[in-house]
């Protein structure tokens, strides 16, 4: 039974093991009423990260089902694997549309390469779990590192109590590690191949280390909280300048007695040391995908691969929203461009998936809000950083929130918020915090026990459904298994195996891996001939049941210059630029449209689209079949580098056209195509064979 009110108010009975172990967890605290020892304590704070760790391996095995399970992660970990065999780019053989797709952008230089396009922060920690052959293991690494920093943050936080002793302190550890180890949001972080593990710790590590650097002048402090604020921005930069800013108004305000501005530049030269490194292969890594150490590669995929123009950027107006990745959402909540309604509107719905995400209970999240205002200097500013790091996200336009993984933009700050609530609960009165007597030591016991009573119910009761969720998605399994090719006895590095989904690609994508994606059409068979015709298979996977299947892919053994070739418009996405228009592939289009998809070209008429063509087509005719929609006045051109051979002019009578052929020239190696104005779509491309 599931009942949705919206947010942190739906619930439903359980309905796996793990939630009815949470409910009978929250059922057994309620009748036993433990009161731990200080000793206790301690023992709980040091225990933590091996537990945090061991069920975020846990969740690997039973939510993620042995492999990453968004899109998202799948192109992290792509990347990881070309960092771990030493590239910052990876090689892109011809047809390079057999490669190109989702989240990967052709990269500058001469040497044809393709470079995925987030932060390379998180990938070359991840490298290290690749290179040794165990990427997985890495997030509960990081899920352990989390525990200890937000214990050590809270302890640092509860020392600037009043009346603050070393129960207070162990009390205060202790609790922010028990519910980092609890929250199910955090679980799911450091599981999945996503960056916001690595940020959370980041975030937490350097603003622990920073405030002991200002505080107490230990200039390995600064050298830590540097390389942590650097990793960071490596990692999410915007996440990275929220941090930043509250840190230099914390340096300035809180820096200890008597310290001169000769003490602070001494503390900001070990800073700037440890900030660096990652800093350095941030740019290393945009120079190599833009050609520019100011581009970023994410940029330029939008650029090249989505539309509007301008669609993916930070900030306000018109135009805001790229079609191609994010339709449904543009469509329903920016159709008047990204103002403040609708920015209020984008972070209203992720402080909404949010509060759920700390403590697993969304009612609890009063407890982070009561701890901002406790007394403790440190606590505040951890207030403050979670309250800039919520605006710093206001200018962007998508939600980006899913079940399981919450509101994960704001998932940077989880453990920050561990800490406040860890300070609430510490937290006796307001006049006094000691825990020497026994009626206090029995409060905090007390606040503690129901605390982590409603978070064991409310995972076993409430958000525990958005990790089923999660975890039965499109079909329950990771997109690719290597297991499933290694048993039919095929070898990725020998054999071609024809991928069908972006995420089962980026899974099995790799330096010197004979994989490329299905498109169903000629270009398998110019990739099967650029690879010299090895043993080929197909590998299938059923997004309704979740079971992948490996066949044998026959192709026809008669050279390829004796056959004619067809290339469906949508394998020509993602375009090589674009000019005042975008391309997109289209679901929508009439009867005549093979497959009932084309490559929709949009834009006013002075709208400019470069698509490339594989090699190797000279000497044939070349035969563009479109959907043309009436009132256009279109053109489409073929180029042999910037020398244009020949050009189309498309009518407005509207339905499918067929244009007349056009004979390549024989020695024409390199050829593309230029769409000019929009409002219409090419259905396919007919090559004839070589005569």
């Amino acid at each position: 039974m599931e009942v949705s009110l919206g947010g942190p108010f739906a619930w439903s009975t359980p309905g796996d093991a793990v939630r009815w172990g949470a409910l009978a967890a929250a059922v057994l605290l309620l009748i036993v009423r433990p009161v731990p020892t200080p000793r206790a304590v301690r023992v709980l704070e040091r225990i933590a990260p091996l537990v945090a760790a061991l069920l975020s391996a846990g969740y690997i095995a039973f939510y993620l089902r042995g492999g990453p399970r968004i899109i998202d992660a799948t192109a992290y970990l792509l990347e990881a694997r070309a960092l771990a065999a030493g590239k910052l780019a990876l090689p892109l053989p011809e047809p390079e549309h057999a490669v190109l797709g989702r989240f990967l952008v052709r990269a500058a230089g001469d040497a044809p390469s393709a470079s995925v396009i987030f932060p390379p922060g998180w990938p070359a920690v991840l490298a290290i779990g690749a290179w040794l052959g165990a990427p997985l293991a890495i997030g509960p690494l990081v899920a352990a590192g989390i525990c200890v920093a937000t214990s050590w943050l809270a302890r640092l936080a509860a020392r600037e109590l009043e009346g603050a002793d070393d129960r207070l302190e162990d009390a205060a550890g202790a609790a922010a590690a028990v519910l980092s180890v609890l929250s199910a949001a955090l679980r799911y972080h450091t599981a999945d191949t996503m960056s916001h593990g690595l940020a959370a710790l980041c975030v937490t590590v350097a603003l622990a280390a920073t405030w002991k650097a200002t505080t107490d002048g230990e200039r390995a402090h600064a050298l830590v909280g540097g390389l942590a604020l650097g990793t960071l921005f490596a990692t999410r930069p915007v996440s990275a300048l929220a941090l930043t800013t509250t840190l230099l108004a914390m340096t300035l305000l809180v820096a200890r007695r008597g310290s001169s501005a000769k003490d602070l530049a001494h503390l900001a030269l070990p800073f700037a040391l440890g900030a660096s490194l990652p800093l350095a292969l941030w740019f290393a890594y945009q120079h190599a995908a833009t050609g520019s150490v100011l581009g970023t590669a994410q940029g330029r995929y939008y650029e090249r691969s989505d539309g509007p123009p301008g669609c993916f950027r930070y900030g306000f107006g018109s135009g805001i929203g790229c079609v191609g990745e994010h339709g449904e959402f543009v469509e329903h909540h920016l159709r008047e461009g990204f103002g403040v309604v609708a920015a209020l509107g984008t972070t209203g719905r992720r402080l909404l998936h949010h509060v759920s995400d700390p403590l697993n209970c969304g009612p609890l999240f009063a407890l982070v809000v009561v701890g901002a205002f406790v007394r403790a200097p440190l606590g505040r500013w951890a207030a403050a950083c979670v309250v800039t790091h919520v605006l710093a996200y206001a200018p962007f336009y998508f939600d980006g929130s899913y079940p399981g993984g919450g509101a994960r933009l704001f998932a940077d700050v989880l453990p920050l918020e561990h800490v406040l609530a860890a300070l609430a609960l510490v937290n006796c009165s307001p006049s006094s915090a000691a825990l020497t007597p026994a009626s206090s030591w029995h409060t905090v016991a007390a606040r503690g026990r129901g605390t982590l009573t409603l978070m064991f119910a409310g995972f076993a009761l409430g958000t525990g459904a958005d990790h089923d969720h999660l975890r039965d998605r499109e079909g329950g399994r990771p997109m690719y298994e290597a297991q499933v090719v290694e048993r039919a006895g095929v070898n990725t590095t020998q054999d071609l195996v024809f991928i069908d989904t972006d995420h089962g690609f980026n899974l099995a994508y790799g330096v010197g891996a004979r994989v490329v994606r299905r498109h169903g059409d000629d270009l398998d068979r110019l990739s099967w001939e650029a690879w010299g015709r090895p043993r080929a298979f197909d590998y299938r996977y059923d997004f309704g049941t979740g079971a992948a299947s490996l066949a044998p892919r026959p192709f026809d053994e008669r050279p390829t210059a004796s056959l004619p070739l067809r290339l469906e418009g949508e394998s020509l996405w993602p375009p090589l630029a674009q000019l005042r228009g975008h391309a997109s592939l289209s679901f929508d289009h009439s009867a005549c449209t093979s497959r009932g998809r084309a490559l929709a070209i949009h834009g006013d008429h002075d709208a400019e689209v470069r698509l490339a063509l594989p090699r190797g087509l000279g000497g044939r005719a070349l035969t563009p079949i479109l959907a043309a929609a009436p009132g256009r006045n279109a053109t489409l051109a073929v180029l042999a580098g910037a020398r244009e051979l020949h050009t189309w002019t498309i009518g407005t009578r509207g339905g499918c056209e067929q244009l007349p052929p056009f004979a390549l020239p024989a020695d024409v190696s390199v050829t593309s195509l230029v769409a000019r104005a929009g409002g219409w779509s090419i259905d396919a491309l007919e090559l004839s064979e070589i005569r």
